[in-house]
């Protein structure tokens, strides 16, 4: 996979201009990623909205899984259709759209008189977390300097586990201060705020580059470029573009039916392949069922909702570390690193779950046996969080050609997506037939398949423009010089 590659060494000559461009580029993404911190507050509130909700909506182990997956089942779809219509429209419309979905389907949630209208509401709701999960990285990435697009793509990955932790936060504040069977209610209410702050602040920001050069407004693209980049970057970073999407013009607009081609075809497969392996960790299982996982071990509702706390600051601390790391060893190393840890994190899960008991002899809960699991939960999360996930989603904003980015990242994220769902769905009656033990064992051995994938198939991106990458990928599956 380690071809050699021309890596352009243009860079700016003057400090001024990069202290003028550097902050707003960071805003921009900064505003953009409050899309992820709604992701990460959606999909985490419902971790501990459920143990409430059992009881005012009388959830069963079934309807329990379709209140959790229904949001997932949503955002596959969801990412579809903003791959498609990002294209189409701009990267920056859709994401103004999808804060106004957040909003109404925030509300809906909230307001849901029974299990129906609650389904109803979170996949209207998933609509605008699997948009915003295809179209922010595409956006960052387009936008985003070279040299510092790793940092800024996988801000997005930070602010979705800054998002969990500020659920596992509220839930457990909500639950404290004014716990009740309509606690939940609030919970879910509460991500109005970001949602009214993505769409204000985006309407603010400008355009992606090189969507404009896609649609023939390149005197629009420089302009975005010279407020983005440094002074001496702004031309001929602007003329790589203007050729990179002059040969895809040439072979026409971006269509689905363009993945017969054997090289689109591969990157496009290798993006699902990405996106999916994230999925079948089983990460999703601990962010939205920890607290049903620490009851079912023995902890009662306020301390499984107390601890759960510690699995968002894990997140988000390791996610910090993951975006240092990112710019210090590259993509490749980490997702290696991330996958196998896992793993091996989901074999001990499992094992604690397996060989200890759940009681003492005298019918006292075994609370070694909950500690050990929470830790396992957060030795799981530092590998995913610090390495697996903020690679992934840097990976699908940079793997695709520009003439089917968002086509590509659409489907992708509607295969992780999907993939979310279908295990969200499972875990609950998995719970029941098979314990924790039997839940985690499984996803460990899909772990071993998903680390042979990474060994087999995952390159290294580091350093390289978008354009270049393109190239990089047209030479590799196709065996031709790219020019």
């Amino acid at each position: 996979m380690e071809k050699e590659l021309y890596i352009s060494t243009n860079t700016a000559s003057g400090p001024n201009s990069v202290t003028r461009t550097e902050p707003f580029v960071k805003i921009i993404a900064l505003v953009a990623t409050l899309g992820g911190l709604l992701f990460g507050y959606d999909t985490g509130v419902v971790s501990g909205a459920l143990l409430f909700m059992r009881d005012d909506l009388q959830l069963t182990p079934f309807t329990t899984g379709l209140v959790t997956s229904s949001l997932l089942f949503g955002a596959a779809f969801g990412a579809l259709l903003a791959g498609h219509f990002a294209d189409a429209m701009g990267r920056r419309k859709i994401i103004i759209m999808l804060a106004f979905i957040f909003a109404l389907g925030a509300v809906g949630s909230a307001f849901a008189p029974d299990v129906v209208s609650m389904i109803v509401s979170r996949l209207f709701l998933g609509i605008a977390v699997g948009g915003a999960a295809a179209t922010v990285p595409v956006y960052i990435a387009e936008i985003a300097p070279a040299n510092k697009r790793g940092q800024l793509v996988t801000l997005q990955e930070l602010m979705i586990v800054s998002g969990q932790l500020l659920a596992y936060v509220s839930n457990a504040t909500f639950n404290e201060i004014w716990g009740g069977e309509h606690t939940w209610r609030w919970m879910l209410a509460i991500s109005t705020v970001p949602a009214v702050l993505l769409w204000l602040g985006m309407i603010f920001m400008p355009e992606s580059p090189r969507w404009h050069v896609m649609r023939g407004n390149t005197g629009e693209a420089r302009k975005v470029l010279e407020k983005t980049r440094a002074a001496d970057d702004v031309e001929w970073e602007l003329e790589e573009i203007e050729e990179t999407i002059e040969e895809n013009r040439q072979k026409g607009k971006g269509r689905l039916r363009d993945l017969k081609t054997p090289w689109l075809r591969k990157v496009f497969l290798l993006g699902i392949g990405i996106a999916a392996i994230q999925q079948l960790t089983g990460v999703n299982t601990i962010m939205y069922y920890a607290p049903t996982m620490l009851t079912a071990t023995g902890l009662s509702n306020d301390a499984a909702l107390f601890a759960t706390i510690a699995n968002g600051v894990i997140s988000v601390l390791m996610t910090l570390v993951g975006i240092w790391m990112i710019g210090k060893i590259g993509r490749r190393p980490l997702v290696l690193v991330g996958q196998m840890g896992c793993t091996a994190c989901l074999f001990f899960i499992a094992a604690v779950c397996f060989f200890m008991p759940e009681y003492h002899v005298g019918g006292e809960v075994n609370l070694v046996r909950a500690y050990l699991v929470l830790t396992g939960m957060l030795m799981f999360l530092c590998f995913q969080q610090g390495a697996l996930s903020p690679v992934t989603w840097l990976l699908l904003s940079e793997i695709f050609p520009a003439r089917l980015r968002g086509i590509c990242m659409g489907g992708a994220v509607f295969a992780l997506w999907m993939a979310n769902f279908a295990i969200s769905m499972a875990f609950p009656i998995l719970l029941a037939a098979f314990g924790l033990a039997g839940a985690f064992l499984a996803f460990a051995i899909i772990g071993i398949g998903g680390s042979m994938f990474v060994l087999r198939t995952i390159p290294e991106t580091r350093g390289r423009s978008l354009e270049q990458i393109e190239h990089y990928f047209y030479e590799l599956y196709d065996g031709k010089p790219s020019r």
